[in-house]
């Protein structure tokens, strides 16, 4: 008998599906929803009762993966910036220790720290409160154990659980205050210091000048705490200060405004390197000297070139939408091969797992979202590591009077490109958007100048030559939401509206399609 159910069993009846109440939750690999009132038509569904019993799920599910009784467990609990964190904190910590659990209050930290929490501090899970880039309104839970982040089919078992009314019987826990971000930052100190191996050994970053934005998320740390001990002049840095209404921009790498705001910062300060991170720094992205952002296809070259220096000949996964220009760099300059993968940062790392279990060498899996997880750190997308093998990278090339733009030269950039998003209209949207699917590979034959994608593992992406857009376009299936994203890419000026243009004589004959978006663009 499951330990943590021994004096509580699942409710009579239980259900195996989720109802529509806990399956809203879920989001991919986290638990997601609406924490705070202010934004009209969305209600708070992350209430002090539903977060106590999600806490009871997870004790449960935890119990049963490390093999102990609820009340031996030992779990962390920490979050980002957000206005909702101290009262989602309070429900899920006083939850737990009703439970009998010994919980451990990591205050505000990153989610990678939480990660490493479970390992440093011989813990059997964390909870980490965070909703990444979303909404100020919103908040959410991560889960870890020391094998890494929860998949989806344990959050749904938590949810199930919560839904069933599934809890452990009453317990004593007690809670106690864990700094773990000192040890974190620590670590990351000592990366650099062993990365750079300056004649300065300690402060290997003197005369290196860095603009940190942490867009008023948790990473405002990596510049007090990681850069400024090392040397570092972080001057220009900006929203260091945690503030969960992000009043500056969006706490996001991907975020165009965002972006311009750090790009303008590096610039004003004259620095030789800016670094972003999203609210809860499981993500990061960089910008050059000259204000040019080092994002997307740039940031993937970029962490290739550092993964595969040590990893010669390695495969690189990343998602399904990088450019074909990627592939060339990093199979032609730097020698290693490209996997392709499907969207999603946890499709991403667990398709890289899976590659090293069968023996391929993959050191990186990466999306251009800036989810990046390096296989000497578990395999842990953690924008604070990217970003300091960055920095190592660039201390190391700037000694040799190099820079990162020299590295990412022959990485050829498209002419244009652009992303459409096709709302579905019907009840039944999955169905609706494979037959898209298959009828478009269908008529993609019949196509001149068109060419299927192999081993494509999302969608369907099609090249198109010279004569007909001279790029290619890939459509595809939103994982949860009634949606179908569309990317296209072109090394032709012009060549992208040629490419939709050929492409619309299709879509204008598929039921149930908004394309809104794609007749603006033509």
């Amino acid at each position: 008998m499951n330990p943590g159910l021994a004096a509580q069993g699942p409710t009579k009846g239980a259900k195996t599906l989720l109802n529509s109440y806990w399956k809203q939750l879920k989001s991919g690999t986290d638990i997601r929803g609406v924490a705070s009132e202010g934004v009209d038509g969305e209600a708070v569904n992350l209430t002090d009762e539903t977060l106590g019993k999600l806490a009871g799920g997870f004790a449960l599910w935890l119990s049963a993966r490390a093999g102990k009784p609820v009340k031996e467990l030992r779990v962390a609990v920490g979050h980002d910036s957000r206005v909702s964190a101290e009262r989602i904190f309070s429900a899920v910590s006083g939850a737990l220790t009703d439970f009998g659990v010994n919980v451990l209050d990591c205050g505000l930290a990153s989610t990678p720290s939480m990660f490493h929490v479970t390992r440093g501090l011989s813990c059997d899970g964390s909870v980490q409160i965070t909703a990444s880039h979303h909404p100020w309104n919103r908040n959410g839970l991560k889960f870890f154990t020391p094998d890494g982040g929860l998949d989806g089919p344990d959050i749904e078992q938590i949810l199930l659980h919560a839904q069933n009314g599934d809890k452990p019987a009453p317990g004593k826990g007690a809670l106690e205050s864990a700094d773990y971000m000192s040890r974190y930052c620590a670590d990351l100190c000592d990366m650099i210091r062993k990365g750079v191996n300056a004649p300065d050994y300690d402060r290997p970053l003197s005369g290196f000048h860095i603009v940190v934005d942490a867009g008023n998320g948790a990473g405002g740390f990596y510049a007090r705490d990681v850069l400024e001990p090392l040397g570092a002049d972080v001057s220009g840095s900006q929203f260091l200060e945690p503030d969960g209404m992000f009043p500056n921009h969006i706490p996001n790498p991907e975020n165009e405004t965002a972006m311009r705001s750090v790009c303008g910062a590096v610039i004003r300060a004259k620095a030789d390197l800016g670094v972003i991170f999203d609210t809860d720094v499981d993500r990061g992205g960089a910008v050059d000297a000259a204000g040019e952002e080092i994002n997307r296809n740039r940031l993937v070259a970029l962490a290739s070139h550092i993964a595969l220096e040590n990893c010669p000949g390695g495969t690189v996964v990343t998602d399904s939408v990088t450019s074909s220009g990627l592939t060339e760099y990093i199979e032609k300059t730097l020698g290693g091969k490209h996997h392709r993968f499907k969207r999603g940062y946890r499709n991403v790392i667990n398709e890289a797992v899976r590659l090293n279990a069968e023996g391929v060498d993959c050191p990186l899996a990466i999306e251009t979202s800036g989810h990046a997880a390096m296989r000497e750190n578990y395999f842990l997308d953690d924008g604070a590591y990217l970003v300091t093998k960055i920095i190592i990278l660039s201390a190391r090339l700037r000694a040799q009077g190099k820079t990162i733009g020299d590295l990412l030269e022959p990485l050829r950039e498209p002419a244009e490109a652009l992303e459409l998003r096709f709302p579905i209209r019907k009840e039944n949207f999955r169905e609706c958007g494979e037959a898209v699917i298959s009828g478009l590979r269908k008529y993609t034959l019949g196509q001149p100048g068109w060419t299927e994608a192999p081993n494509n593992y999302e969608g369907i992406r099609v090249s198109l030559d010279s004569e007909h857009g001279d790029g290619w376009f890939l459509l595809r299936l939103s994982v949860h939401d009634p949606i179908m994203p569309l990317n296209v890419e072109s090394d032709q000026k012009g060549g992208v509206k040629r490419i939709l243009e050929q492409l619309s004589v299709y879509l204008n004959g598929c039921d149930g399609l908004d394309l809104s978006s794609l007749n603006k663009s033509l």
